[in-house]
């Protein structure tokens, strides 16, 4: 795909590894759709950055937490602005370390809900919105401890595994017209609370021994939208972790 002009939706983009994407892609020439839920002022800011760059840029505000209701709301104001969309990256998830024995209802509805459902959702209404004749991709932003088992983030896991098949029944039910892929990262930024102690012993266990860093998710996700011919795959940018990592 020539990502010149087109129109990109990205969940949870006003900070983080969406922000970072949206930039990168506002630089390859992409109008794009800023999700949030309560980052008002990072979702601000991220759009006039965009602007900065030349590209146009609106901020939407939906909860995931109601995803038929956000699914709407982000892709119907995405058309309505541009007129179209082209690109949609399901980034925005709950990343919590609970086990069979920690966590409630509350803890497995909420990953179920944001990292599941609503990507769901919001590719059923992405897929109704490309219109005959048009080229779409969807990447969905995974884990590596979405392909294989291991102890610890016993919902996240599960969940993320879900939008790995997810990501290769699209592949299938989407094509031609619409590729359909995911990304899968390592240790590339600590969760919200912990700081650099945690990517220094994370990189322990990563063959590269190193953590990585938001340019190289850019840069998958680059690859992925300018190749006319993967769909269906999941490209793992994590060091190789998800062939070392132990019990965590």
């Amino acid at each position: 795909m020539n990502l010149e002009g087109k129109v990109a939706v990205i969940t949870g983009s006003a900070v983080r590894i969406g922000r970072s994407m949206a930039l990168a892609l506002a630089e390859a020439g992409c109008d794009l759709c800023i999700h949030y839920l309560t980052s008002e002022q990072e979702a601000n800011q991220t759009c006039a950055d965009i602007k900065q760059l030349g590209r146009r840029a609106i901020a939407v505000s939906a909860d995931l937490s109601a995803p038929l209701q956000a699914a709407s709301e982000i892709i119907d104001a995405t058309v309505a602005e541009f007129g179209k969309v082209d690109i949609l990256i399901n980034s925005a998830s709950v990343f919590e370390n609970k086990s069979l024995r920690t966590s409630t209802e509350h803890d497995w509805d909420s990953h179920f809900d944001i990292n599941l459902k609503a990507p769901y959702f919001l590719c059923q209404r992405f897929a109704a919105a490309i219109q005959p004749g048009q080229s779409g991709q969807i990447v969905n932003i995974v884990d590596w401890r979405a392909l294989r088992a291991g102890v610890g983030h016993l919902p996240y896991r599960i969940t993320k595994a879900g939008l790995v098949t997810l990501t290769e029944c699209l592949s299938l039910e989407l094509a031609p017209e619409v590729q359909v892929n995911a990304i899968a990262p390592g240790a590339i930024l600590p969760p919200p609370g912990q700081d650099a102690s945690y990517l220094e012993s994370r990189a322990e266990k990563v063959p590269l021994k190193r953590a990585g860093n938001p340019q190289e998710i850019c840069d998958a996700l680059l690859y992925l939208l300018r190749s006319d011919f993967v769909t269906g795959e999941v490209l793992t940018v994590s060091g190789g972790e998800q062939f070392s990592a132990g019990i965590e």
